[in-house]
């Protein structure tokens, strides 16, 4: 293997003051970056993206709260960042920026970043609208009867337009898929327009994201740092941390085995993990697990930034072997039994009491657990972070705007695509079918005026009615159900 530095985190904050490193070949061991708010977990995400981007190695992130944004412009000019440096012996800081591409799912901080209905899948998707069992059950027949059909389900008009003929059409469903209830349906059709209207209807679609454009170098050969801009997306968490997980999913699915590597391909920096895990069913913890212990095959190593340990299940903490652990305050007994779990997690230092020290660290400090050359883990060592070389905070728009205009995968996205999928095709049917109907009872066209009408003539009307006002947003229903039913058993059985 060829001989590439560690990574520099900080220095040890004894009298020694030996310097602390994360070994690049180790990243993809995953690893936990943890604290209370205030305590510098920002620095350490920082510093250690500065590090991975500078041997080349591409960053993904998510920024909650607008301060990542720095790290594409120039650091200096802070007075603490400047004493900390001189502090450790890095005086001379050579401030730089760092090559960054801003991504956005509402397409307003960044290059829009979107996902189809069917690469998401049932799973997350009944994650993101908190779905009962029964109705996860009907959203999965929805995509397994798409899926028979020849349904492309590419964005929300798609997925409610499939709910919609299934609704009309449950007698059919029954016999090959099982029992489908109107209730249920608009249960979850209820459930996507409060997904809709939080910017579901804007992040699903086409072009949707591929994966290995997140892994890209910049001219001079760092690794381009992806931020995506989670400020707003996080006002639903659900969302979120449903995204954030369809996306290492996507890497796990679409990247080749990569074997054990000197630096691995990407590093995925996942900020407020414990919305991950928050209320998660186990089908979907038990996805989490399995994406983080084999992902690391593909070489992609995954970093859990929170506030404490106990957000992170213990199946999945064992796997992080790289630990940076951040002040706890131990106030409450489930902060007491956070320090004592944190504290448990290392390879404990004979010149100090871990638990004792995770209470008193000051802000830029921390106890680091890295792995060594051989791979077992290191004794933990109280650690001054080293400050990063990119600005610390947030950037105003203009600095924003000039980069997102000069990233060069930002024309590739940034217009959205319609093409025909379900939506359309079952908005066709329902015409065939319309003209159909009419061509049936060519009275209601010769008469439309009669008073005479029986009462079927007047629902038939009534709803060919609907079905022309309405086209393009809504499926026909009723009496007209039943035979879109037999269309979309027969004649087409097609992907467009």
């Amino acid at each position: 293997m060829a001989n590439i530095p560690g990574i520099l985190v900080g220095k040890t904050s004894d009298k020694k003051q030996a310097e602390s490193f994360i070994l690049p070949k180790f990243c993809n061991r995953h690893g936990l970056i943890a604290g209370a708010t205030g305590t510098g977990k920002t620095v350490t995400l920082q510093s250690i993206a500065e590090g991975l981007s500078s041997l080349g190695v591409p960053v993904f992130m998510a920024d909650v709260k607008g301060d990542l944004a720095g790290l594409s412009q120039v650091g200096g000019g802070n007075a603490k960042i400047e004493a900390r440096a001189e502090q450790l012996g890095l005086a001379l800081l050579n401030y730089q920026s760092s090559p960054v591409a801003f991504w956005d799912v509402f397409g307003q901080k960044g290059t829009p970043i979107r996902a189809t209905i069917s690469e998401m899948g049932p799973l997350l998707i009944s994650r993101m609208l908190g779905l009962n069992d029964t109705q996860e059950g009907i959203l999965n027949i929805a995509f397994k009867l798409a899926d028979d059909r020849g349904l492309l389900l590419l964005d929300l008009k798609d997925l409610k337009a499939m709910l919609s003929w299934m609704a009309d059409n449950t007698e059919a469903i029954r016999g090959d898929y099982g029992n489908v209830t109107t209730t249920s349906v608009g249960a979850i059709q209820r459930e996507l327009l409060v997904l809709e209207e939080q910017g579901g209807d804007i992040f699903f679609g086409e072009p949707a994201l591929n994966v290995n454009d997140l892994i890209q170098r910049g001219p001079d050969g760092r690794g381009v740092i992806n931020i995506l801009a989670a400020d707003k997306l996080m006002l639903s968490p659900k969302l979120y941390a449903s995204f954030l997980l369809w996306l290492l999913s996507e890497l796990f699915e679409n990247l080749p085995e990569a074997g054990d590597l000197d630096q691995p391909k990407l590093v995925f920096f996942f900020d407020e993990a414990h919305l991950l895990f928050t209320d998660a069913p186990a089908e979907l913890l038990t996805k989490v697990e399995q994406v983080v212990r084999l992902i690391r095959s593909k070489g992609v190593g995954i970093f859990f930034v929170t506030q404490h340990p106990l957000d992170i299940p213990d199946s999945v903490l064992s796997q992080l072997s790289n630990r940076f652990q951040h002040a706890l305050r131990a106030f409450t007994p489930r902060d007491q039994k956070a320090v004592r779990t944190a504290a448990e997690t290392f390879r404990q230092n004979p010149d100090f009491d871990t638990g004792e020290v995770i209470t008193e660290l000051g802000i830029g400090e921390a106890l680091v657990s890295t792995l060594a050359a051989d791979g077992t883990p290191n004794v933990v060592e109280r650690v001054f972070i080293k400050p990063p070389l990119s600005h610390l905070g947030a950037i105003d728009d203009a600095e924003r705007d000039r980069v997102i205009a000069g990233a060069f995968l930002h024309g590739r996205y940034s217009q959205s695509i319609d093409r025909d999928s379900a939506y359309e095709e079952l908005s066709r049917r329902a015409q065939e079918t319309e003209l159909e109907a009419e061509q049936q009872i060519p009275e209601l066209r010769e008469a439309p005026a009669r008073r005479t009408d029986s009462v079927l003539e007047s629902v038939v009307k009534s709803t060919l009615r609907a079905a022309g006002s309405q086209l393009g947003r809504q499926i026909v229903r009723g009496v007209l159900g039943s035979i879109m039913g037999g269309i979309l058993g027969g004649s087409s059985r097609r992907r467009r």
